[in-house]
């Protein structure tokens, strides 16, 4: 809604401070679960019950918020629930006259078209639009593309107040000031949500006492159909988020038949693409799903899904492995959970079990990674899709400079999904795959000893402080470009290769690193000793020389690219720019504890045990990484930060007010709750190491 004092209210729902709305839904024995967050200029309220899940963005603009990167407002109901109509109320009280120009009643993917777009709104969905007067009262509905569902946002004037009143323009509601009772209304099939007590596993479920918010976030984004990316952009199934999520929670999500491990891997088995065993990255559903559809001619709202991005299929062997092998229940679940017939989501995959579609990705995977086993190239290296211009984590149009060989997916998920499908194959997961026993372990061996060679950046001392004194020239943070933090030589990864202006390497150093940490135990000694020793350098120093800041680590530093758009484009404004993410902190403090933990003493430790120099490095990334992590305690279980630099420090600010780099179009708010990032409820300090 627009006017002097613009706010933006938005509902949406888990299909993708209030109360429930039903219309014959059964009556739920258990109380509603709440939560109210508040980011401003956003204010975020949580609820669900047996019925309905949702949730409602309020946004305030502060008195010196930039109205140009949070605006304009929209409204958008998208509530899930059972038919018949069940959805939300709540009273919004305005502080001015207020108009609302632009009612977007759609799935989370419609939203999300015109949030990101910029600004992009289907004729077909917005025409639908129906205005109607209630006395005092307005509503805006809509019947979607299936001819069935039935979407309905209504003000109706509330309060002692009796000067309140919404009447309907030409296209809009326009408001008086004064208070309303919103109504959010429709009739969409909802999924099975799950308890907190049931999201956890029986040793972890005090954290419903101890850690009520996150657990209330969790189960929030938990259903037993799939666990949701996050809220409130990414309502929906994601293939690789949820699998992140698994292999970082694992320690507490509950295990067995009806549990969360099961749910995020009975998603992504169900979603396999049969034709080549590829993960599906993100699904599309409902009334989207329809649209999308309806473009290929097809007149159904069968779920579609795409498969653009390249990372997701290694991750399923290795959370496989952790769960079917590594698990005492999971061990027991195989058997069962692999003849769950397929296609009762993804009618695609009919005749198949989920046993059969974990193996099409095993064959995937052995079948993309066999070229460069023979011959080590950087062609026989993973690339993304030839039609895609993204295909891993970093999935912004700046995120991987456009390079087309990513560092993260060829140096770290290639040979953790190898060795995985050695183990498995041991277990007796592929029965007719026998020979990947041994043979993927070959191929792991060549993948994790022969691609860092491709990435990586050496910058002499004396250079890599002249490249940061020239980047922050180049800038305007006003901050100290710190030389002297400089004491040897810089090394580091590039991000990718092959990159936008011609870059064969793109000299951005990151934290992708904290994948091979996280996920492998490397056995060469002499290439173990130099990557730990580098990345606990890159993560102790302070930013722009090093990855850390006062509003803890970035992940991504342009400041040793000599060409000036590693400048431009990697900005506090970027959505993979000097910004924080939440789960690479946790996934890299957790590998760094977990290449600590290999120092037992023995024969075997890793040589850089016994080197005090690196040992120590490592030590004291470790502790300056979860410093900055508990300085930073309350913006974690969000989704991405950015900060200025004023008053001679580091200060958090919400990416959403920042703006944009250059060419793109509008910038994007973070999620206040993002599934990956409550890994900190699993993942934590390890005081030993202090």
């Amino acid at each position: 809604m627009k006017s002097s004092n613009l706010l933006q209210l938005s509902v949406f729902g888990a299909l993708g401070a209030a109360v429930a709305v039903q219309s014959g839904a059964p009556s739920c024995v258990n109380p509603p679960s709440t939560l109210a967050l508040s980011d401003p200029p956003y204010k975020n309220f949580f609820y669900s019950d047996c019925n309905v899940a949702a949730q409602a963005v309020v946004t305030s603009p502060l008195p010196d918020s930039d109205l140009k990167q949070i605006g304009p407002a929209y409204t958008a109901p998208s509530s899930s629930g059972m038919p018949p109509s069940v959805g939300v109320q709540g009273v919004l009280r305005l502080n001015d006259s207020a108009v609302l120009t632009l009612p977007i009643l759609g799935s989370i993917r419609t939203i999300r078209d015109f949030v990101e777009g910029p600004s992009l709104l289907h004729p077909i969905i917005q025409a639908a639009n129906n205005f109607a007067q209630d006395g005092t009262g307005a509503q805006v509905s809509r019947l979607w593309l299936d001819n069935v569902t039935t979407t309905t946002l209504h003000f109706a004037p509330c309060g002692s107040s009796n000067t309140s009143k919404v009447t309907v323009g030409k296209g809009t509601l326009d408001f008086t000031k004064g208070d309303y009772l919103v109504t959010a209304q429709m009739n969409y099939p909802q999924m099975t949500q799950l308890k907190p007590s049931a999201v956890l596993n029986s040793q972890s479920r005090g954290l419903t006492t101890l850690d009520p918010g996150d657990t209330k976030a969790v189960a929030f984004l938990s259903y037993s159909e799939k666990l949701l990316a996050g809220a409130w952009r990414f309502l929906t199934y994601f293939g690789r988020d949820s699998m992140i999520t698994a292999l970082l929670m694992e320690p507490i999500l509950s295990q067995g038949n009806g549990s969360a491990m099961e749910a995020v891997l009975g998603a992504v088995l169900e979603r396999i693409n049969r034709t080549d065993g590829m993960v599906c990255h993100e699904e599309t559903i409902g009334d989207y799903a329809t649209f999308v559809n309806m473009q290929l001619g097809i007149n159904n709202s069968d779920l579609g899904c795409t498969y653009g991005a390249i990372d997701s299929s290694y991750y399923l062997p290795v959370l496989m492995q952790r769960y079917f092998v590594q698990s005492p229940v999971g061990q027991q679940r195989w058997a069962k959970f692999s003849k769950t017939p397929a296609g009762s989501i993804d009618t695609h995959n009919q005749g198949l079990t989920w046993g059969d579609l974990a193996l099409r990705n095993a064959e995937y995977i052995m079948s993309k990674t066999a070229a460069f086993v023979t011959d080590q190239t950087k062609e026989n290296l993973l690339h993304l899709e030839a039609d895609q211009p993204v295909g891993e984590w970093r999935d912004s149009f700046y995120g991987i400079g456009g390079g087309r060989i990513p560092y993260d997916v060829n140096t770290a998920l290639a040979p953790a999904a190898l060795r995985s499908i050695a183990t498995l194959a041991r277990s007796g997961i592929y029965p007719m795959e026998k020979k990947w026993s041994k043979l993927a372990d070959t191929y792991a061996k060549v993948w994790e000893d022969k691609t860092l060679q491709f990435f990586q950046v050496t910058i002499p001392q004396q250079e890599a402080q002249s490249r940061i004194e020239q980047y922050s020239n180049r800038t305007t943070f006003a901050m100290p470009d710190n030389p002297q933090a400089i004491d040897s030589d810089v090394v580091f990864h590039a991000v990718s290769l092959d990159g936008y202006d011609n870059l064969t390497k793109v000299e951005v150093m990151n934290t992708d690193d904290c994948f091979r940490h996280f996920l492998l135990n490397t056995t060469n000694d002499a290439q173990l000793t130099s990557f730990v020793n580098q990345t606990a350098s890159n993560v102790r120093r302070t930013f722009p020389a090093g990855l850390m800041t006062g509003a803890s680590m970035v992940v991504a530093n342009p400041a040793y690219g000599l060409n000036p758009v590693y400048a431009q484009n990697w900005t506090t404004g970027a959505y993979h720019g000097t910004v924080v993410w939440s789960w690479p902190l946790a996934m890299m403090a957790k590998g760094l504890e977990l290449q600590m933990a290999r120092c037992d003493g023995s024969a075997s430790a890793p040589a850089f045990c016994y080197d005090s120099s690196v040992y120590d490095n490592v030590k004291v990334a470790y502790n300056t990484l979860w410093d900055s992590i508990d300085t930073n305690s309350k913006e974690v279980a969000g989704e991405v930060w950015s900060w200025l630099y004023k008053n001679g420090q580091f200060q958090v600010m919400p990416l959403g007010v920042m703006p944009p780099p250059p060419g793109v179009g509008g910038q994007t708010e973070s999620d206040i709750r993002q599934l990956w990032s409550l890994a900190f409820m699993a993942v934590k300090r390890n005081l030993s190491y202090k």
